[in-house]
């Protein structure tokens, strides 16, 4: 049952829109999942509660330090992917959710403030990894990328990350209305409807190009991890 954080310590880099594009499509590819919301703001609770029965995905709310871990083995029991939307800020919360993932995405916009905000986690990821020798994967995803511009913000946040031979997912989250109605009409992207949101296909094959690469770095991980146990029990 993977845990996967979204992490970034500045506000607005659409870290709870990555969160509710891969919750709701791996729903649709039959997952449960379960969405532990540490952020202050709740959007994602709103979101569930703007839902109904028109989904399945179990949100939890008010996600403190003190009740992170009992949620996450909750979630755990329950459910086959877990996801932890965390807030927009440095908190000790950061370290603790990380310590327990199998995966970070760090959601960044193609601006310097959004690099900066990320790049605080990177660094906690690098001093766990040099300090404490806790190696969790981490990728960045960029978010609310212009369809039709490449910035030179977004070619200078490009560099800076290969710079620090930083994994930058494939699939970035393009700037789409349909991912800001969601939220509003509650649902996911397969229960809006064309008549009243724009460009819903293109918005639709985004999401489910980015969950596929997530479920991809997954596999990839469980066969690296199997191969590791092997080669323990190959010396053993």
């Amino acid at each position: 049952m993977p845990v996967i954080t979204f992490a970034n310590t500045k506000g607005g880099a659409g870290k709870t829109t990555a969160v509710l594009l891969l919750a709701t499509e791996l729903e649709r590819m039959g997952f449960r999942v379960t969405i532990l919301d540490a952020d202050p703001q709740y959007w994602i609770s709103r979101w569930r509660e703007n839902s109904g029965d028109r989904t399945k995905v179990k949100v939890v709310p008010y996600v403190t330090q003190a009740t992170l871990e009992k949620h996450i083995q909750d979630g755990k029991r329950e459910a086959d992917y877990v996801l932890i939307d965390l807030p927009g800020a440095r908190t000790p919360l950061l370290a603790k959710a990380i310590g327990y993932s199998n995966h970070v995405l760090i959601p960044i916009q193609g601006c310097s403030m959004d690099a900066q905000g990320g790049a605080h986690v990177i660094e906690l990821m690098q001093y766990l990894a040099d300090r404490g020798n806790i190696h969790i994967p981490f990728s960045v995803v960029l978010t609310r990328v212009n369809s039709m511009v490449t910035t030179r913000a977004l070619q200078t946040v490009k560099a800076l990350l290969a710079e620090r031979r930083v994994h930058v997912m494939d699939t970035p989250i393009i700037e789409r209305s349909a991912f800001r109605d969601v939220f509003d009409f509650g649902g996911s992207l397969h229960t809006l409807t064309t008549a009243s949101v724009s460009n819903l296909g293109k918005a639709r094959d985004n999401a489910r190009a980015f969950a596929d690469e997530v479920l991809m770095h997954e596999a990839l991980r469980q066969q690296q991890r199997q191969g590791q146990l092997a080669a323990l029990r190959a010396v053993a």
